[in-house]
Order: structure tokens, then C-alpha cells, then sequence
């Protein structure tokens, strides 16, 4: 069931958003110690904050506010946080999450109409191939939500493909929700143990951490390795621990549906100003009716386009589309500015590419230099020529590129804190 607001008229969502921030400013700046603080020391008076446009007379929050004054977010005593959950910071240590009961209930409507984006009711059983454990908000989140809806979850968490056909074959589900990339080791599975995949029970896969779309929407490399094998509906989906709200595609596969009755979103620029329509930006966002730790303009570093144009689903809200790149990962190379998805997009196109890793470090001169190490099945010159002529097409640049082997690469992509595979590592030094 699509929520009334999200096929009301672009005014009416607009009038909704601005008395929903006029509630959440006020609830921030009476209980958040953090932007009680911070609207002081700006000599802001939130009272006169009435419109989307009037949120730019607000600074903005950084994932440093967030690591430095963590405790100082929490709106509520201790004892009302029913679950702590925890994300990377950028300092080194992680960065704490409470939630109360009332933001659990939120956390699984999240979900439910995002599932419910997905095509997923009430009757469908699911496979959750994510972990629920370790502090991480997404697994917990797909739960909820799940349960929410009446909906069976096979709870098999990550990785392990025969456990994960084992669970298929008998319970039968309908979908699943994973890493797109742990699809392929799933087909490459069935076809080396003789499992009929292509006639399974799954018929749609909700697919977190990785991009399944370029910016014009159509499947990108990753995604076509995957529906070339496995007649799935593949759905693409964009949430953070801090915003507590997910934006889902839904089957006609344009962008992620922004869900009004629970984040103001914005994309601003390099001075925090937002950008013209239609233009990348920095994703920005003020959480609705979170209760322990809500956030006022909070910058994600996550580069992407917002498309305001109605979906054919029937939603009027607006879509977010992939993720360009992170802002922090932005590389400039030989005159071209990269982000490490156009680079895993161009890999994920060989079949022959079995892993790899992109390392950004600073040379001598202080710019970025890039170097890439493949798994491959078959290693010759002529496939490594290959590669950069196929970068130099797309891209224009070519990176070095090193053959490296598969034991050597698995222990860095897939590591024990991460719920999803690491391709990315930033060496860069800073240069006084």
C-alpha cells in the first residue's frame, strides 16, 4: 500500500515536509544538546525556519560533528535506547546510534513501504543474506520491517552459498536481500553443484552496498553479469544508519522513492548551497520523527541526482538516482575526475575478472595515482592491454592495473566488520 502523501500533489508534499520541520526543529533545539549548542552559537532563531528554502539558513552537520560530539545527538536519557547501533566515522572510531522503541517502530515502516516499493506483500517469503548482528542497522532494519508486513524471513545472513541453497531449495522464497555481487558467487555455486537455478522459487533480489544502475538508469555491468545468467527482477536501494530511511526502486527501476513523512532531503554544493535542478550534489537531509538522535542538514559525502518527474508507479515524491561516488573518494587523475563506481563498473564488465581492488595513493608530485589488482582466471598481456584499452574508452584514463591472485585479494574485500565487500582503499597522504 502506497502511503497517501507519496501520490499527493508536489505542494501538498511540499506544505507536509515544511509543518513536519517545524516539529522537528523545534523537538532538536529543546532536547539535542548538540543543536541546542549549535543554533545558540549561530544566534538562530528556529522559529522563523518555516519553509524548505528558510533550511539554508542553517549550517549544516558533518560526519566530524557527529564523531567529536557524539553523546551530545542524544535527545533522550540511557535507559530509553533499546538497540545501539554503530557506523564507520572518520576519525577512527565508530560512531554510536540509539534507538528507542518509538524509532524502532519507525525503522520497520521504513522498510515495510520500501519492501512494499520492491513489490514484496504479505504471503512472500524473503532470504535475508545479511548479518543481524554486530551493531549494524540494516540487517535489524530488514527484519523489522519485514515482520511488519506479515512477511516470512529465512534469517541465513552472509556469505556461505551451499547454506544459502540449502535454505532455497527447502523454504522456498521469493526474494531475497544481498550484496548483487554475492548473486554471482550463488550462480557460480549452482552451476558447479548442479542446481537448476534458473527454474528456483526466487523471482526478485533487493540489492544493498553495491550500484546496479548507471546515471541514465539502465543496468550497469554488475547488474547485466547477473540478469544474463539469473531471469531475476533485480531491485537497487540507498539507506544510511544515519538517516534511518531507505529509498527504493520500485519495478520501473528510475531512481530511489524518497518517502516525505520521514527525511527533507536537499543536494547542495561545494558552499552548501543547493544545486540547480537536475545537477549532482552532496546529499544532505534532515530526519522527520526520530526520537533518540535526529539530524538537522546532515552531509553524507554520497555525490548524487535528484529526477523530480512523476513515476509511472503512481509516487509523485521524489527519486534519488546512484550514487556518483563519495565525496572523500573523489580522484583526480591525469586531468579526469573518477570516483571508484565508474572504475567498478568498467571491471565488473569481464567476465574473465574474477576480483579486484583499486588503490588510490599520493605519488611524488602529490596527486593521485591509482593501481589496480586483478584475480583473474586466464593472466596474459594481451587481456591486460585489453582492460586499459577498454578504461581509455570509457573513461579516457587508463589505471596501472597488476595482476595479484584471489587468496591474496579475498582477506581485504571481505573483511569481518564490514557488512558489505571493500573494492576501495585510500592511501592518499595529504601534502603541506
Amino acid at each position: 500500500m502506497i502511503p497517501k502523501i507519496e501520490t499527493a500533489s508536489i505542494e501538498e508534499i511540499k506544505s507536509f515536509q515544511e509543518q513536519k520541520l517545524l516539529e522537528a526543529l523545534a523537538y532538536a533545539n529543546d532536547n539535542s544538546p548538540f543543536y541546542k549548542k549549535r543554533f545558540s552559537n549561530h544566534s538562530i532563531d528556529i522559529t522563523t525556519i518555516k519553509t524548505i528554502e528558510d533550511l539554508q539558513q542553517l549550517p549544516v552537520t558533518t560526519k566530524e560533528d557527529l564523531q567529536q560530539y557524539n553523546d551530545e545527538f542524544l535527545c533522550v536519557p540511557i535507559t530509553k535506547i533499546i538497540d545501539f547501533a554503530t557506523t564507520s566515522g572518520t576519525l577512527g572510531e565508530p560512531v554510536t546510534f540509539g534507538l528507542t522503541n518509538n524509532d524502532l517502530d519507525r525503522l520497520a515502516y521504513n522498510e515495510a513501504i520500501s519492501f512494499d516499493c520492491a513489490g514484496i506483500k504479505e504471503g512472500d517469503l524473503v532470504q535475508l543474506m545479511t548479518t543481524i548482528d554486530r551493531r549494524f542497522m540494516a540487517g535489524l532494519a530488514y527484519f523489522l520491517g519485514l515482520r511488519k508486513m506479515n512477511v516470512g524471513v529465512i534469517r541465513v545472513g552472509a556469505g556461505i552459498p551451499e547454506l544459502q541453497w540449502d535454505s532455497i531449495l527447502k523454504y522456498k522464497p521469493n526474494y531475497v536481500i544481498t550484496v548483487p555481487s554475492f548473486l554471482l558467487k550463488l550462480i557460480e555455486y549452482a552451476e558447479s553443484h548442479n542446481i537448476d537455478y534458473s527454474n528456483s522459487s526466487i523471482k526478485g533480489a533487493i540489492c544493498i552496498g553495491e550500484s546496479l544502475r548507471n546515471q541514465e538508469f539502465e543496468n550497469n555491468a554488475l547488474a547485466t553479469k547477473i540478469t544474463e545468467k539469473w531471469d531475476i527482477k533485480l531491485f537497487s536501494t540507498y539507506a544510511s544508519t544515519e538517516m534511518s530511511t531507505a529509498f527504493t526502486e520500485c519495478e520501473h527501476a528510475v531512481g530511489g522513492h524518497h518517502h516525505p513523512e520521514l527525511i527533507i532531503v536537499e543536494v547542495l554544493d561545494e558552499q552548501n548551497i543547493p544545486v540547480k535542478e537536475g545537477e549532482p550534489g552532496e546529499l544532505t537531509f534532515t530526519t522527520l520523527g526520530i526520537e533518540a538522535m535526529p539530524l538537522v542538514r546532515f552531509k553524507t559525502g554520497d555525490i548524487v541526482q535528484l529526477h523530480t518527474k512523476p513515476c509511472a508507479c503512481g509516487r509523485n515524491t521524489l527519486r534519488v538516482g546512484p550514487v556518483i561516488g563519495r565525496k572523500q573518494q573523489m580522484i583526480k587523475y591525469k586531468g579526469t575526475t573518477l570516483y571508484p563506481p565508474a572504475l567498478n563498473d568498467v571491471l565488473n564488465g569481464f567476465s574473465n575478472i574474477e576480483s579486484h581492488i583499486i588503490e588510490i595513493s599520493t605519488n611524488e608530485l602529490g596527486t593521485d595515482e591509482i593501481v589496480i589488482k586483478l584475480a583473474v582466471k586466464i593472466p596474459s598481456e594481451e587481456f591486460l592491454q585489453e582492460v586499459k584499452d577498454h578504461f581509455r574508452a570509457k573513461l579516457r584514463v587508463s589505471p596501472k592495473l597488476e595482476f595479484t591472485t584471489n587468496e591474496i585479494l579475498k582477506d581485504l574485500i571481505f573483511q569481518p566488520m564490514s557488512r558489505k565487500p571493500i573494492h576501495f582503499f585510500d592511501l592518499r597522504t595529504s601534502i603541506e
